[in-house]
């Protein structure tokens, strides 16, 4: 037997025989049991305290916290604590919240309560001050005023960010626990399992229907998926791509969707090859990206055009990249002097062949897989790949040890692109790793970010993203596509695209 998989089958009894009682029964219509990757000390996830680190997304995930608003699946905010806001001026916001809200031990949510949960955030928090630029909240009964030292045409988007779930902040954060608004309350949490139990309170419409709810994190792949063929869960997320196809049967139900996820690779322009646009573009036209997502990804990704889905309106149907193709890519190539003068397979100029160091991790397994695609795609046109995947890459970032970086990324975490750009593509932004510097970008950074309303400020995301593509500044390889694996009588758990919301009311077991 192979190794591998009998360490696996190892792993797995173990982890079965530790379950005990906290595992549902098959018959057991009360208790959902969920396995997952995406919760563990890597992700910065343990907990639910939303004001620590990434805390919030376990919270706005698992059903115990709600935000303000929410993003339905066009990414678009609606009402969900809040019931409306008024747009006082260019700094200052008004937000009306929900009459009838509790918290999870009764408690009613009004202004003071959400004011004294975001001053918390601010003063306890990594990355909310920066986003939210918040100067004064005043809480008036049900009304909230924010004002901002700055225009903040997003504001609402990142207060629906995960660390917004309004929590009460009176009632503490003993042993990682937080009294949220959600269908569902915590009763323990450590750093591998989170219990729920129903809200008894929940002020929704739809009232909870289960019990309980084990959470448990599974990162090894083959484990979660021995678990899941076992029985032992009712669902699971992250499933390994190879995997997925053992539960395309009537046996399971499979939930899937696009996310903001992509797959990037940054062109490094302080390489002086790269500074040529025909070579990053001859480089982008030769990457069969449509090949990398049919074959290597099995299928579960979408071909990206640029940074953003196209269920984003400023997403990849309203913008245009180079297209694939390996002759036209050579004749870039040729047009800028490089030519395979000494028959080695490798095109030349000036006695040096045309060789880049293609930096990428291995903690997301997807990236190597696209780092040995290019490198074989990249070879047909003359161009050699030296691949160094590492999840040591900081430091050769650090050191500017790389010609090419890939990355996985969420780009639109808040439903608004300006998240992507300030992080990502503005010069001396914390993680523009290509070290790209236009001066058109920068003036409609500055435009996007004084600018108001959605449709405004899409039309302005698309010229940005249309310039990155003009620029071939980076290649956009694939969008994730989320998914969830259940058992057939599990319904009301769908994907959703926020990469948000798993754990709501409408779960069930028939």
């Amino acid at each position: 037997m192979n190794k591998k998989l009998l360490a696996s089958i190892l792993t797995a009894g173990i982890f079965m025989s530790g379950c005990g009682g906290d595992t549902a029964q098959p018959d057991d219509k009360t208790t959902f049991t969920y396995g997952t990757v995406a919760y563990g000390v890597a992700m910065e996830n343990t907990g639910t305290n939303p004001h620590e680190s990434y805390s919030g997304w376990s919270t706005l995930r698992y059903g115990i916290g709600e935000t303000l608003f929410k993003f339905n699946e066009h990414m678009e905010l609606e009402p969900w604590i809040a019931e409306s806001f008024a747009q006082v001026d260019d700094y200052t916001i008004t937000i009306k919240i929900r009459d009838g809200v509790t918290f999870s031990n009764g408690k009613a949510v009004d202004g003071e309560a959400v004011k004294k949960c975001l001053e918390h955030l601010i003063q306890n928090h990594d990355r909310a001050p920066r986003d939210l630029k918040i100067s004064s909240i005043t809480a008036d009964g049900q009304t909230v005023t924010i004002t901002s030292a700055e225009k903040m045409p997003a504001l609402l988007n990142y207060l629906s960010d995960p660390y917004g779930c309004i929590i009460d902040v009176d009632a503490g954060f003993e042993n990682k626990i937080v009294i949220g608004t959600g269908p569902y309350a915590a009763a323990k949490v450590t750093d591998t399992q989170i219990d729920l139990v129903r809200n008894e309170n929940y002020w929704g419409a739809v009232k909870p229907k289960l019990e309980k709810i084990v959470v448990k994190s599974i990162t090894d792949g083959d484990t979660l998926t021995m678990a899941m063929q076992n029985g032992e869960l009712d669902a699971v997320q992250g499933l390994p791509y190879s995997s997925l196809k053992l539960f395309q049967n009537d046996s399971y139900k499979l939930s899937q969707v696009e996310t903001s996820r992509v797959y990037q690779a940054a062109f490094n322009f302080n390489t002086p090859a790269l500074q040529d646009l025909n070579v990053r573009r001859a480089i982008s036209m030769a990457i069969d990206k449509e090949g990398f997502t049919r074959v290597l990804l099995e299928g579960n990704g979408t071909p990206a055009v640029g940074p953003f889905p196209a269920n984003l309106t400023f997403g990849d149907n309203e913008v245009t990249a180079a297209p694939y193709d390996l002759e036209g890519a050579k004749a870039l190539l040729a047009e800028s002097g490089w030519a395979d003068t000494d028959g080695d397979g490798y095109v030349d100029k000036d006695g040096k062949n045309l060789e880049l160091n293609y930096l990428t991790y291995t903690s997301r397994q997807e990236l190597p897989l696209l780092a040995e695609a290019a490198q074989d795609n990249l070879k047909k046109i003359g161009v050699k790949l030296n691949v160094n995947a590492t999840d040591n890459y900081k430091t050769f970032l650090r050191d500017g040890n790389y010609d090419i970086f890939s990355k996985a990324i969420v780009t639109a975490p808040t439903g608004d692109p300006e998240y992507y750009f300030t992080s990502h593509i503005i010069p001396g932004a914390v993680d523009n790793a290509g070290n790209y510097d236009s001066a058109e970008i920068s003036r409609l950074e500055t435009e996007l970010h004084n600018t108001f309303g959605a449709a405004e400020r899409s039309a302005i995301a698309v010229q940005m993203t249309q310039k990155i593509l003009d620029d071939c500044a980076l290649f956009y390889a694939s969008h994730l596509k989320m998914s969830f694996v259940m058992k057939p009588n599990v319904e009301g758990f769908t994907a959703h695209p926020s990469d948000y919301y798993e754990i709501r009311p409408e779960l069930e077991k028939r």
